[in-house]
């Protein structure tokens, strides 16, 4: 299968893309670069051994998005990961978020009508089940969303089901859960603009200077020790379900044309489980300090993943303590290189 991957140079779609050349898929990507760098490229490069074929497209820009796709009709899925991702701009820049998520989303999917493509792995969040009682399954309600960000997700998940109504659609909606880590090589991994809104790399930007000091939103929640929990997925891991994702299509397993999958671990870490895992694998203290609590923070969620498991054939291999060692040595060659620092 000739795979098109939108966002191709991101945090999650370049390790996806890593891990299709690994299963042997021919890709081909596209991003605009407003939340990546081109030298993602080189780096897929060198850790695949091949030079990912890729075109430089914005999803807003429906007649240029349209004219790639008419190049290049013998693409046969589409996996979606192209979206503004901070929820703290999302509520700053709404119509920034609905205009690129939403209006991108829709412009892919008239581009794909078009051209016949009937395969979609969308990328979601967790965000969509708000304040719920871990382990959440695929089956718990959708909540009101708690930012724009949040609401994006939801209105695309509504967008695709409707299509799938309306042609021969197929989509698989991954609904991640909180992706850290980074690939092995410490080639590729996150490297968000401006102040961190994740944890992780607020931890690992600390750690090695750039930040003062790390701020724990809060100490006096209802769990074991009082900071909230999330569950923590190695983007290694998360790649590999797309990969899974595909061939579930590619194999027509799905009982029905719209599919939803939790990616995690199906654990829960508090915040300072993180912190402390982090200082003991990589023998670095950590400045922190604890706050008050954060506007909009659930308490806790973790994923029940038994369906992507059953399904996908699906499920995490790499705990907390890889996700820490990999995230370390992420920012360290980062700042071997000057960027970000």
């Amino acid at each position: 299968m000739k795979i098109l991957v939108t966002g191709g140079t991101g945090y999650i779609g370049s390790h996806t893309a890593v891990e299709l050349h690994h299963a042997g898929y021919d890709i081909i990507a596209i991003d605009n670069f407003d939340n990546s760098y081109p030298d993602v490229l080189d780096n897929i490069k060198k850790i695949t051994g091949k030079e990912l074929a890729f075109e430089k497209v914005d999803i807003r820009d429906k007649q240029a998005l349209k004219s790639f796709i008419n190049k290049h009709k013998d693409i046969e899925a589409v996996i979606h990961f192209a979206a503004f991702k901070a929820v703290g701009e999302s509520v700053q820049l709404p119509l920034k978020y609905y205009e690129n998520n939403v209006g991108g989303t829709v412009n892919l999917l008239e581009a794909l009508r078009e051209n016949n493509i009937n395969n979609i792995v969308f990328s979601s969040s967790c965000t969509v089940y708000g304040e719920a009682n871990p382990p959440v399954d695929e089956n718990c309600p959708i909540s009101s969303a708690q930012s724009p960000y949040g609401n994006t997700k939801q209105i695309c998940e509504e967008v695709l089901f409707d299509q799938t109504k309306t042609c021969d659609l197929k989509v698989v909606s991954l609904r991640y859960f909180n992706p850290v880590g980074a690939h092995d090589s410490a080639l590729i991994g996150e490297l968000p603009i401006g102040v961190p809104n994740n944890l992780v790399p607020f931890i690992t930007q600390t750690a090695i200077g750039k930040r003062d000091m790390l701020t724990v939103h809060g100490n006096d929640y209802p769990t074991p020790d009082g900071t909230c929990i999330r569950d923590y997925i190695h983007v290694v891991d998360l790649a590999k379900a797309h990969v899974a994702a595909l061939k579930f299509l590619r194999e027509k397993k799905y009982k029905e044309s719209f599919s939803i999958f939790n990616l995690g671990t199906g654990k829960g870490n508090s915040v300072l489980e993180v912190i402390q895992t982090f200082e003991k694998v990589n023998s670095v203290k950590l400045n922190y300090k604890i706050g008050p609590r954060r506007i909009g923070d659930v308490v806790q969620i973790y994923a029940s993943c038994n369906k992507a498991l059953k399904e996908l054939g699906w499920k995490t291999e790499r705990d907390l303590e890889n996700c820490m060692v990999t995230s370390w040595a992420w920012e360290k060659h980062l700042k071997q290189l000057a960027i970000g620092h």
